[in-house]
């Protein structure tokens, strides 16, 4: 089990090691906060979000949950966890250039997956 110390180092990792411009007008940068999120849309409560783009008057921002990604990953090896919190944050910086762009083909591919998840 990986502390959030433990999340926040290999997230701190992986950005150092993506090109500058992914970030660029990511006014509020990447929070990892201590949270469970539970997607709102799954009633069971069986669905986590682990993290998300905001784009609101706050500017934009990503918020990682780290309670989500322990209760989703917490058995993973170190190497495990590394590479699905790489997934992770290119995810949702994905989102964030696509909102600069004005696209929005991965809001839509994660709608239509959801969708097929709640059946």
């Amino acid at each position: 089990m990986f502390s959030i110390d433990d999340v926040n180092a290999i997230l701190d990792e992986i950005a150092e090691g993506l090109p500058v411009e992914v970030f660029k007008g990511l006014n509020g940068g990447v929070s990892l906060l201590p949270d469970i999120k539970r997607s709102s849309e799954c009633t069971d409560g069986a669905l986590y979000t682990l993290g998300e783009y905001r784009h609101d008057q706050m500017g934009r921002y990503i918020n990682l949950y780290y309670g989500s990604i322990r209760a989703v990953h917490g058995h993973d090896t170190r190497d495990e966890l590394r590479e699905n919190l790489k997934k992770l944050l290119i995810h949702e910086l994905t989102h964030h250039i696509e909102s600069l762009a004005g696209e929005r083909e991965l809001e839509i591919e994660d709608k239509r997956k959801l969708e097929e998840f709640l059946g």
